[in-house]
């Protein structure tokens, strides 16, 4: 009897053991590091509410989400010490200030961009991703031949397709610019619909945008210019006091909310005159970093809807509009009654840029024909909106990009190269789980590493003793 006891007790340890082990691992080394751009946030998934609608002419979408305050700042400068002091994303995750504006994008794809339907926006995360913690050097950058100052001008690596690079783990190794060509015709780029709750919003547009071989604006202009003179090293802009009662709003005023969306906190043509340094500046005055313009050309398709997108009781919504076919084939994405459309969404909030956002799965979106949700067809200039809202479960990312998802590392590259959609095997918990753990992976792996050790000399230790008691047992009971 006492022999079943002590065994049944050695295997209790270790099945103890084991538990600690497995539970603690991980525990005291995810935290934020911004030296390697690390920031997690506290909230890891968030729904999209979206709704699609059509006409004749035009397609609509309509998007709900919560957001605790309404980010309708983006960069400001701020008089401190006598001079003009640039604010915007000053470190990794949510800003200790308002000026990061609040979000809402969404890729489209007709088809022609297969794996999309299937992994969605991980499809474009590539290697040396800006904001990643080995994201790619600037210098560098600027001295590719495509990608570089003489060509794209671009200052750090964004979203591409896998088929623009002759390795896709590699992001210098863009395909010959004939082979993008050919690619861009065989409609092989993502069509990207990104509201800004600043830039863009102000002046009822949609930054339209596409994604290939980097992520690029339509042809035309955007919607702000930089209000800076650098001859003078100040500011090119103020707000006009006749119009706005103001030659500029306090740090104050723009933190607290008191300054809202229906007043004057943004500079463009009705509410801006030229900066004039003679004028009673004082310690916590804020201009804009932006002056904005009305969006031209090919990137002016996408409007809002009935004004501007509004924020009220803790919630934004924002409806858009485009033609179904703006005749721009290189660039977007035409509606056709019929089609089934792959869609994904992601949102930014709480002061964050770059990749602190939340990012959806794959989503198919019918026209006249089932899918994840149906738009509706209607007659008329607009909407009734009288369908349920679709809800799109939207989760933090991490660092999780293509060039891993599909290399041995995984182990779900089977998966993936068997085509098996990522929804099949993971849900939005665990990716927003898995994306964390991928940012601190060589430290859970050693953690893990001496874990295991300790466990082994834990189960020795005890199987030892217990031995040892054992032994002294039998000798007793034989006495």
């Amino acid at each position: 009897m006492n022999r079943k006891i002590l065994s049944l007790g050695l295997l209790g340890a270790m099945v103890t053991t084991m538990v600690v082990t497995w539970v603690f691992n991980g525990q005291g080394v995810i935290q934020n590091d911004p030296k390697r751009n690390i920031y997690i946030p506290e909230v890891r998934q968030m729904p999209l509410q979206v709704r699609a609608a059509y006409n004749h002419e035009k397609m609509f979408f309509q998007y709900r989400w919560a957001s605790p305050r309404p980010g309708i700042h983006m960069d400001a400068y701020k008089f401190e010490g006598g001079k003009w002091v640039a604010y915007g994303e000053d470190k990794p995750g949510s800003q200790d200030h308002v000026f990061l504006e609040d979000r809402v994008a969404m890729m489209v794809d007709d088809g022609s961009v297969p794996e999309f339907a299937h992994y969605g926006g991980y499809v474009a995360i590539g290697n040396g991703m800006d904001s990643f913690t080995n994201s790619a050097t600037e210098k560098d950058i600027n001295a590719h031949p495509y990608l570089g100052k003489n060509n794209k001008k671009q200052k750090a690596v964004t979203k591409y397709l896998p088929l623009t690079r002759e390795q896709p783990d590699d992001w210098s190794s863009v395909v010959p610019q004939d082979r993008l060509d050919t690619l861009k015709k065989a409609g092989y780029f993502l069509d990207l619909w990104h509201w800004r709750g600043h830039r863009s919003n102000v002046l009822e547009f949609a930054d339209d945008q596409n994604i290939g071989p980097i992520r690029d604006g339509d042809p035309g202009k955007n919607g702000w210019t930089t209000n800076w003179d650098k001859d003078k090293q100040q500011p090119k802009y103020m707000f006009d006091p006749k119009r706005t009662g103001r030659i500029a709003n306090t740090w104050q005023d723009l933190s607290s909310g008191k300054v809202g969306q229906d007043d004057p906190y943004y500079l463009s043509d009705t509410t801006k005159t030229d900066f004039d340094p003679s004028q009673p500046w004082k310690e916590g005055d804020v201009l804009p970093l932006r002056v904005l313009r009305t969006f031209e050309g090919s990137m002016a398709d996408i409007r809002t809807v009935g004004g501007r997108g509004r924020w009220k009781d803790g919630y934004w919504e924002v409806t858009l509009s485009r033609k179904m076919d703006t005749g721009d084939a290189l660039n977007d994405k035409a509606f056709v009654d019929g089609k089934i459309y792959n869609l994904a969404f992601s949102v930014h909030r709480n002061a964050t840029g770059r990749r602190w956002h939340y990012i959806s799965l794959p989503v198919s979106m019918g026209l006249g024909r089932e899918a994840s949700f149906k738009a509706q067809r209607f007659t008329g200039e607009t909407p009734p909106w009288t369908q349920s809202w679709f809800e799109a479960k939207l989760f933090y990312p991490g660092q999780v990009n293509w060039p891993l998802l599909t290399s041995k590392r995984h182990p779900g590259q089977a998966m993936i190269r068997d085509g098996i959609p990522v929804k099949h095997y993971h849900n939005e918990r665990q990716l927003s789980q898995y994306g964390v753990e991928m940012e601190f992976f060589e430290e859970i792996k050693q953690q893990w590493r001496l874990t295991v050790l300790a466990g082994i000399f834990m189960f020795v230790g005890v199987g030892f003793g217990l031995l040892r008691l054992q032994r002294k047992i039998v000798s007793g009971e034989k006495q």
